[in-house]
This record gives structure tokens, C-alpha cells and sequence, in this order.
């Protein structure tokens, strides 16, 4: 019997760790303003994180640091230390260098507690994976949208007049928290059976595996646009919105719809299988980046729903990636499939955020955002097999 505040516990973990995610995103405004940085600095910012989560997920899963040690201790410890480094960001002084390798180490760490809190997840809900996984990517993705909610709520007033850097603070005690939470709540709970080693193999049946390799590549098209969609939100919602908290509170509701879509999607996953429920959230959201000039123009309460739109289902399909390639690789080796998709997912995420940054400092949004649909369209393409044999 699982005791009922086991999910509650890890999914609000999840939410408060991952909010150190794009941590520094939410006061980009302030920082170009105390400390004189570009506004092209977000994409480094953001790719770093990016690449040290692929490190850090390498680095673990070959090291086993969460076979070796209790799940729930690996998740305090990155926990507390990613706090630590989120924190030390105000000590730099805006020295973009130091921001640099703190927003990396920031993503190294964040290996030990997105990943991590699935597998404590999978060891409690063995047989509700799959609606769980929903849930928790849906943590994932509020945890993402939290510091604009934190920057929306100090400059909205309500809370009196909070700086920038009392987010930053508020950030990394709710990562502390959802560590301490885990550790302290959740017991530990042994795995059904030992892990096996990561294996380079299962880069090879990555290409060479047809079912894999349909889920995998719709997966990649997936993250060609997510992680740029996040980071480009703000400009998109200020090119109608004016006021930093404003743009704040529009940029927290427009990502963290994606908490929606993954729910919903888990739920509808069920009714038709997760392909179908994939393959309708990814050309969605691709048929929302080609409508992007005529609706970045539209009445308010059209371009909000647009917004919402396309936030739901950039993020809604990821936990249909997931359970679609654990199901589709083979037994032996779905932990070493899982982990490298992770890894070139993300790499791919540092690759389009740098373009699209860049992209979006020289040419108008109505000539850039089009090309977000890029990667989705590639992935329904590469997910026809899949569609075709009714894989769900």
C-alpha cells in the first residue's frame, strides 16, 4: 500500500527544484538594468543550463549515483547545491563568465532531481507510471513558469516592493524545500530489480530500431521547439503587454499551461494511445508557430488564447515522448535509450535557443517564430510508422 502523501510530496518537490531552472530568464529585464548585460545574453544564460543538465545526466547515469545511493538523498544534496548556486548568482556582480559557470552548474545539478524524482515516482506507482509521468512533467513545467509568477507578484505590488533579487532568494528556498521535503517524507523504497549499466549500444538502435527510432525523432522535433518557445515567451507577450510584471504574469500563465497539457494528455493517452496523443500536440503546436504572424497582430483576448494554445501543447506532449520510447526500446537497455535521447534532446534544445535568440535580435518575431515548426514537422514525419501501426 502506498502511502497517500507519496505523490503529493514528490510532485511538489519536483515543481519547487525545478524552478531553478530558468531562474535567471524570469529577471532578465532587471539584470540588463542593474548590471547592463544585453539582451542577447539570455540565450547564453539559457544554454548553459541546458548543457549542464546533459553533463550532469551523463555523468550521472554512467557514475549509477542514484543506483549507488537513496534516490532521496541524491535529490537533497543537488537540491541543496543547486540552491547554493542559483543563490550565488547575486555575489557576481554581473560578470557574465561567473554567470556563465553558475547557470551550469545549476543544469548539472538539476540531473539529480528531474530525473531522479521519476525514478523515486517509478519505484511508488510501478503500475500508474504513465499517468504519474504526466503529472510530473507537468510539475516540471510549472516549476519552470514559477519565476515569472514570483517576478509578476514582487512587481505587481501586492506584495509591497520586493527587488529582483529577493525572486532569485525566494527561488532557492523552494528548492531547499522540495529537497528537504523528499528526504524527510517519502521513504526509501528500494528498486524491483538492480540497474543495468549505460551502454553505447543504444545509440545505435536509436537509428537502427524503426519503432525507436520514430518515438526518439518525434521526441527531438519536440525539443527543436520547446525550450526556445520558453525563452522567447516574454518577447513575444511584450510585443502586446507593457510593464514588467505584466509581461511577467502573461509569460507564467502562457508556460505554465503546459501543466494542462501534459495532465490531459496522460488522461487522453489512455482513451487512443500515447502516438495519437503525441502526434495531435505536436502539429498543434507546430500549426500555432506557422499562425504566429497573423496572430501575433490579433485582438487581445485571440492572442492570449493563442498564447495558452500553444503552450499547452508545446509541453503536453512530452510525457507521450517518454512513455513512448521506454515502451518501444528494448528491455535491456531502455535506461541507456532513455538517457542518451535525454542528452541529444537537450543539445539540441542549446542549438535552436542560441539560433533563435540570435534570430529574434535581428528580425522581426512574425519572420522567426514560423520557423519553430521546423522540428515538429520533422518529428510527425519521422513518427508516420508509429501512427501507421497504431503504437500508443
Amino acid at each position: 500500500m502506498v502511502p497517500r502523501r507519496i505523490l503529493p510530496v514528490v510532485v511538489l518537490s519536483q515543481f519547487a527544484g525545478t524552478s531553478l531552472w530558468f531562474a535567471v530568464n524570469a529577471v532578465m529585464p532587471d539584470l540588463q538594468q542593474a548590471w547592463g548585460l544585453p539582451a542577447a545574453a539570455v540565450g547564453p544564460l539559457t544554454s548553459a543550463v541546458q548543457l549542464g543538465f546533459v553533463a550532469g545526466t551523463l555523468v550521472f547515469a554512467l557514475l549509477m549515483v542514484a543506483d549507488r545511493f537513496p534516490p532521496r538523498s541524491v535529490f537533497l544534496v543537488c537540491s541543496l547545491f543547486g540552491a547554493a548556486a542559483n543563490a550565488a548568482m547575486l555575489l557576481t556582480d554581473g560578470r557574465l563568465a561567473a554567470l556563465l559557470a553558475l547557470r551550469f552548474a545549476v543544469g548539472f545539478l538539476l540531473a539529480g532531481i528531474y530525473p531522479v524524482g521519476m525514478k523515486i515516482a517509478a519505484m511508488w506507482y510501478r503500475e500508474r507510471l504513465g499517468a504519474v509521468l504526466g503529472v510530473l512533467i507537468g510539475a516540471l513545467v510549472l516549476g519552470t513558469a514559477l519565476p515569472h509568477g514570483l517576478r509578476a507578484l514582487a512587481g505587481s505590488g501586492a506584495v509591497g516592493n520586493v527587488p529582483w533579487q529577493a525572486v532569485v532568494l525566494a527561488v532557492s528556498a523552494l528548492a531547499v524545500l522540495g529537497g528537504l521535503a523528499t528526504f524527510l517524507l517519502v521513504p526509501h523504497r528500494s528498486p524491483a530489480a538492480g540497474a543495468a549499466r549505460i551502454t553505447p549500444r543504444a545509440l545505435g538502435l536509436i537509428w537502427s530500431d524503426r519503432k525507436l527510432r520514430a518515438s526518439v525523432f518525434g521526441y527531438f522535433g519536440h525539443m527543436w521547439e520547446l525550450y526556445a518557445f520558453i525563452v522567447l515567451v516574454p518577447l513575444i507577450v511584450a510585443t502586446r503587454v507593457a510593464g514588467g510584471a505584466a509581461v511577467s504574469a502573461a509569460s507564467f500563465w502562457a508556460i505554465a499551461a503546459g501543466f494542462v497539457g501534459c495532465v490531459g494528455g496522460g488522461w487522453a493517452a489512455r482513451q487512443v494511445g500515447s502516438a495519437r496523443v503525441a502526434q495531435v500536440q505536436l502539429a498543434t503546436s507546430a500549426a500555432c508557430c506557422l499562425a504566429a504572424p497573423l496572430l501575433l497582430a490579433a485582438p487581445l483576448p485571440l492572442f492570449f488564447g493563442w498564447l495558452l494554445l500553444w503552450g499547452a501543447t508545446v509541453a503536453g506532449d512530452s510525457p507521450q515522448f517518454s512513455t513512448l520510447t521506454a515502451k518501444n526500446a528494448p528491455a535491456a537497455v531502455v535506461g541507456s535509450v532513455l538517457t542518451f535521447t535525454n542528452c541529444i534532446g537537450f543539445a539540441i534544445s542549446v542549438v535552436s535557443i542560441q539560433l533563435f535568440v540570435a534570430a529574434a535580435q535581428a528580425w522581426p518575431l512574425a519572420r522567426v517564430l514560423p520557423w519553430l515548426a521546423a522540428g515538429p514537422a520533422i518529428g510527425l514525419w519521422m513518427m508516420r510508422s508509429l501512427l501507421r501501426r497504431r503504437i500508443g
